[in-house]
């Protein structure tokens, strides 16, 4: 049976892997987790200054799901550098770096420190806010999504993943945007607004009033939207929201995904990417898949 998938030249020995931000680095879940069992890790967003995030609370439980308002902290590129990758090149696993920014500036400097290093893979995280533009995430407007992908393929030594935000009216739009800038691979969808009130308080259950949504309450639209991406654009797609089994992974791959990604799942089952392997195996067994890449995009 086999389960290896190639992402524009990368070859990935499964197609499954964990969402950036729900895995720390890896170091966090190795316990648990065999990392060498895993496609790849994607680790935590990575800018190029060490970020605080935003102030606390900043998680909050929801129906189904959860919000998050972390706001990107992390320990800067110098550290990422010295602790986080010496430690994943111990594992036989592809290792995707999730990089923010607030500036076009701030991408670029990050993806050229990374040029020289042992990754395999960059995960372009553009639902960050851009400052200059007073705040609107990258991800939210085409002529960005494109600008900044074209800015980054000109100086990336590795594939480039363009993470898209589904905060927008059309993603495909986006999508398109992306692949016309040289996307190498999409990954979607990210986090979708939401907000929460504590009504015995009376006041916002995140400092930041808002969060992201995610988890299985957002599986329907994530899938929705990587069936019309993968209906539109001709490069491949790692598709994630709301993966929790084997079964919603292969929901995923028959929808148009060459791979999946676990996030939310990770915080309340730290084995939920060893079970979605494990249950995409079972499923191939049972339907007589000998080759997972029959699956992808299988459903028209």
């Amino acid at each position: 049976m086999n389960m290896k998938v190639n992402l524009a030249g990368v070859e990935f020995k499964n197609p499954v892997m964990e969402a950036s931000g729900t895995f720390g680095s890896g170091a966090e879940y190795g316990e648990f987790v065999d990392l060498n069992k895993l496609g790849a890790v994607v680790t935590k967003g990575v800018a190029n200054v060490p970020w605080p995030g935003n102030p606390t609370p900043r998680i909050a439980e929801t129906a189904s799901g959860m919000l998050n308002a972390i706001g990107l902290q992390n320990p800067g590129i110098d550290l990422f550098t010295k602790r986080d990758i010496p430690f994943l090149k111990q594992y036989d696993t592809k290792i995707i770096v999730n990089v923010c920014g607030k500036s076009t500036e701030d991408y670029l400097e990050v993806v050229e420190r990374l040029g020289d290093e042992p990754v395999d893979m960059l995960e372009i995280n553009i639902s960050c806010p851009n400052v200059k533009e007073g705040g609107i995430a990258f991800g939210q407007d085409p002529k960005a999504v494109e600008a900044i992908t074209k800015a980054v393929k000109k100086v990336a030594k590795q594939p480039v993943i363009m993470k898209l935000s589904p905060n927008v009216t059309d993603i495909t739009e986006m999508a398109r945007a992306a692949e016309a800038g040289g996307a190498d691979v999409l990954s979607l969808i990210n986090t979708l607004t939401g907000m929460k009130i504590d009504i015995y308080k009376q006041d916002f259950a995140l400092a930041n009033k808002t969060g992201g949504l995610s988890g299985p309450a957002i599986k329907p639209i994530a899938v929705r939207m990587v069936y019309q991406v993968a209906n539109t654009v001709k490069i491949p797609i790692i598709g994630m929201g709301g993966i929790q089994s084997g079964e919603d992974a292969i929901e995923f791959m028959l929808a148009g995904a060459s791979a999946v990604a676990v996030g939310t799942a990770n915080f309340n089952n730290p084995y939920a990417t060893m079970d979605v392997i494990a249950g995409m195996e079972a499923y191939m067994k049972r339907m007589g898949v000998t080759d997972i890449n029959e699956l992808i995009g299988k459903v028209k």
